[in-house]
């Protein structure tokens, strides 16, 4: 039966009943507080003004919602501060309206970002928070909310929220004199959210999930100092509201000042993320299944210890098998350009500077004369080449986490697939996508990313001198303990990861089980880059496999939720692919999903009931036209212009 309620009629409440969360096996703030949360939420919970209780939560619901009359409706000014009280843990700590053509700034000093319509800004701070020292990371006042509000006479009736990225903690999410949503630098959706309102008419809003980091908005990316406590115990608080309670008080709280504000429901709510943001976006479908009528879930980093851990694994196989010493930038691209070319023409049988099929590509640079040193019995004489230790290590950052990080034979299994080998903890980055993300070095001598994944790995083993320095809040802080790592140390984090999903709110974000979203009618739709050098796309795979496993296979699975590989595409969006510069392969110009396409084919399905089956994509100056195939199906090339959509099928 169609359920798009948030959570079910108010009048279904009792005090000291729990609301009922059809997938929630877990989370830990299902508590009576929780519960008289999310009641009065749905009573929208407005002081001051004559605003009436909604007859149903959420978007969609059925039947007309209560009218207000425009003096009873919530004002932005200060005003709001009093009026909006949804519950005791909520606090509105700013109002700010903008003009059309007004610079998007709350400090005084201009942005550049102009406002394309009239808007209204309100921050929120959800407690209870975490108490702590003053100077600790994971010490916490609450969960900050940015909300971006059109004009009453723009407002589209949606609600079109997005997702973080890494670790979120963006200060400026409920700083006083910064706005988070006026750039899309801190989202990882269809943003920024200044845009969402003024241009698209829908609400918007983003969440910092519960912590602010001391190392800025970017920064808070890669900053993990908070989820471990001082005396070096398991953030639990923080966990949670990192994990899952923050992104559902971010729609609960959205959806009540939006019915407070506009005097009416919102026709339907959406979710937009990629990488933390798709994680988040597969959570809410998870755990809270009426939040959201429509789900849009990018590079989800879901599987998150497996994931994190892996991502670590490249410079554990350079200290152990390469004495430390790490590949190239040179090196790096080189090997990767070298298996692009081997690669890339499967499809049509031309090169087209980036591989269509990392399943059947089984390039191994320890049989590539082209890419050896000639030391190693190559003809490589330059200083770009490999030893042959050098590229099998190249092969078991391909290939994955083993437990004693051995490698299959690219003949035998590549490593990219749904499902794991015996001896493989977890997947590899696809050939042909930029190692040097996780693989390469920067100027001290640790991989750029290095400080994303040796973070998870402290957490694992409890040890906070694994992480790398800029980690702290701890007795002893990181003190890159991770380069003294064995394989069956880094396995053991692996085991651990999975043992502690309890203390880290269920991070892993893989159950399969979707039935509660499915029964609301709820609509998702991820996607993922096949060249991500970031998250492992058989990640995703793996997930929609289960999935489908789960809830009587593929087809069935399609009614509700459909998976979209990319070529090409690397994290979030950007070419992810190093074109075959070191052999036949022109430079790369696939085609990508323009600005806002699959958030469009998602609305396109909630609110149309047109189903994505093959989505065209276009590349850059429209020379190159293919469309993507909804997973499980793949892209056959049928003859004829091979830069015409029409030349290819989904079979």
């Amino acid at each position: 039966m169609q359920n798009r309620r948030l959570l079910y009629p108010c009048s279904a409440h009792k005090p000291g009943v729990h609301l009922r969360y059809p997938a929630m096996k877990y989370v830990s703030f299902l508590s009576l507080k929780g519960a008289r949360v999310r009641a009065v939420a749905c009573a929208v919970g407005v002081t001051g003004v004559g605003i009436a209780v909604l007859a149903g939560c959420g978007s969609g619901s059925s039947g007309a919602s209560p009218q207000a009359s425009s003096n009873q409706l919530l004002q932005c000014d200060d005003s709001l501060k009093t009026a909006f009280k949804p519950d005791a843990n909520t606090t509105v700590t700013l109002v700010k309206s903008f003009k059309k053509g007004d610079d998007l700034n709350l400090s005084g000093t201009a942005s550049g970002q102009v406002a394309q319509n009239d808007m209204c800004v309100v921050k929120l701070n959800v407690g209870p928070g975490n108490a702590g020292p003053a100077s600790a990371p994971s010490t916490s006042s609450g969960i900050g909310i940015e909300i971006w509000l059109p004009s009453k006479t723009n407002w589209n009736g949606r609600i079109h929220v997005l997702g973080g990225g890494g670790y979120a903690g963006a200060p400026s999410v409920s700083s006083l004199t910064a706005l988070a949503g006026a750039t899309s630098t801190l989202t990882s959706g269809e943003g920024p959210a200044a845009d969402i309102a003024g241009v698209e008419g829908a609400v918007s809003a983003l969440t910092d999930t519960g912590h602010v980091s001391q190392q800025g908005d970017l920064g808070g990316v890669f900053d993990g100092s908070w989820a471990m406590n001082p005396d070096g115990t398991i953030n639990r608080t923080l966990w949670t509201d990192f994990a899952s309670r923050a992104i559902h008080e971010m729609a609960v709280e959205t959806k009540a000042l939006t019915a407070a504000y506009y005097g009416q429901q919102p026709k339907h709510a959406y979710w937009d993320g990629c990488s933390t943001g798709g994680r988040q976006g597969l959570m809410e479908a998870q755990a809270n299944p009426n939040d959201f009528d429509g789900i849009l879930a990018g590079a989800a980093a879901i599987n998150w210890t497996r994931m994190q851990t892996g991502g670590l694994y490249p410079q554990i196989v350079m200290q152990r098998d390469l004495g430390g010493i790490p590949l190239t930038s040179a090196q790096l691209n080189l090997v990767s350009a070298a298996a692009v070319t081997a690669c890339d023409s499967s499809l049509t049988g031309q090169h087209d500077g980036f591989v269509s099929d990392p399943t059947s590509c089984r390039y191994d640079p320890t049989q590539d004369a082209t890419a050896l040193c000639t030391a190693s019995g190559g003809s490589n004489g330059t200083p770009a080449c490999l030893t042959t230790a050098q590229a099998q290590a190249v092969n078991k950052m391909w290939y994955g986490e083993t437990t004693d990080g051995t490698v299959a034979s690219p003949a035998v299994a590549n490593g990219y697939s749904d499902s794991l080998q015996a001896n493989q903890l977890w997947f590899g980055f696809p050939r042909g996508s930029n190692l040097g993300i996780f693989a390469a070095a920067s100027a001290n001598g640790v991989g750029v990313a290095t400080g994303l994944t040796a973070t998870p790995v402290a957490l694992e083993l409890q040890n906070p001198s694994i992480a790398v320095p800029s980690f702290t809040n701890a007795t002893g802080n990181g003190q890159n303990g991770w380069m003294n790592l064995s394989y069956s140390d880094l396995a053991n984090a692996f085991a651990q990861g999975l043992a502690l999903q309890p203390s880290f709110a269920n991070i892993n974000t893989d159950d399969p089980d979707l039935s509660a979203f499915r029964a609301r009618n709820g609509k998702i739709i991820t996607y993922h880059g096949m060249a991500d050098p970031i998250i492992m796309p058989q990640g995703s795979i793996h997930y929609y496999t289960s999935v489908a496993n789960t809830m009587g296979g593929f087809s069935s699975v399609q009614q509700f939720y459909r998976f979209f590989e990319i070529p090409a595409m690397g994290h979030c969006g950007g070419i992810g692919s190093v074109n075959g510069t070191a052999g036949v392969s022109p430079t790369a110009n696939p085609p990508l999903p323009a600005p806002n396409q699959l958030y469009n084919a998602l609305v396109n399905w909630v609110e149309g009931g047109v189903a994505p089956d093959k989505i065209p994509l276009q590349n850059q100056g429209a020379t190159m036209a293919r469309p993507i195939c909804m997973y499980p199906s793949k892209l056959t090339y049928q003859g004829g212009n091979t830069n015409a959509a029409s030349s290819y099928t989904c079979s």
